[in-house]
């Protein structure tokens, strides 16, 4: 069977929204939690942008999380607790999944090249990251979530595999100059109606 891209990444985000629906907030339900249209954009934008093996990888592990069962988004928030809200999350951490001294390092490999990456996107697009998180996770605030956390969350949930696939690809990509932040953001403004990064970032300079 051919493999269908686009049929998977809406696969996966509909996985990840049931698991979002159920995920508790210490404030009570998040306002974005009811907001479908614009969850589906910020993750489509991301998984367009990645290969092909990433996504099926993903995806499995999203299958294996619903078959045990376990919240992956939940377990992504959990993880940015560390930095956010540390108290918080002390009486979590032995419930996450371990990850070995190894995962941590091959994590922290990718978060160098993606943040590094960020700080490229935003120098080259002002306008447009003015409206993004802040990049690192010195700015973090329990209430405000920087890029570097995020991501620092969500590689803590996938498998070796998919963490291992994800580093060969963001690998590739910096060796060849392209950059993850504007790939995904690319496809994000399309869907807002801008033909390009270029584009948007010129709109958001005018308000």
């Amino acid at each position: 069977m051919l493999f269908d891209k686009e049929k998977t990444i809406d696969n996966i985000i509909l996985l990840e929204f049931k698991q979002f629906q159920a995920t508790q907030n210490e404030g009570g339900r998040a306002e974005c939690q009811d907001d479908f249209e614009t969850f589906n954009i910020m993750r489509k934008s991301q998984y367009l942008a990645w290969d092909d093996d990433l996504i099926k990888s993903y995806y499995n592990d999203l299958l294996q999380a619903e078959s045990k069962p376990w919240n992956l988004v939940t377990e992504k928030y959990a993880r940015m607790m560390e930095s956010t809200s540390p108290d918080e999350y002390r009486a979590l951490a032995d419930k996450l999944p371990r990850r070995s001294a190894e995962r941590l390092n091959i994590q922290e490999e990718i978060i160098k090249i993606r943040v590094r990456q960020e700080e490229e996107f935003a120098r080259q697009y002002p306008n447009l990251h003015d409206t993004a998180r802040p990049i690192h996770t010195s700015e973090d605030t329990p209430w405000d979530t920087s890029f570097e956390t995020y991501q620092r969350g969500e590689l803590g949930t996938y498998s070796d595999e998919t963490v291992n696939l994800y580093r060969d690809m963001i690998m590739r990509m910096d060796k060849n100059g392209e950059n993850l932040s504007e790939k995904t953001v690319a496809n994000m403004v399309k869907f807002y109606g801008f033909d390009s990064v270029k584009s948007a970032d010129e709109y958001y300079a005018q308000k």
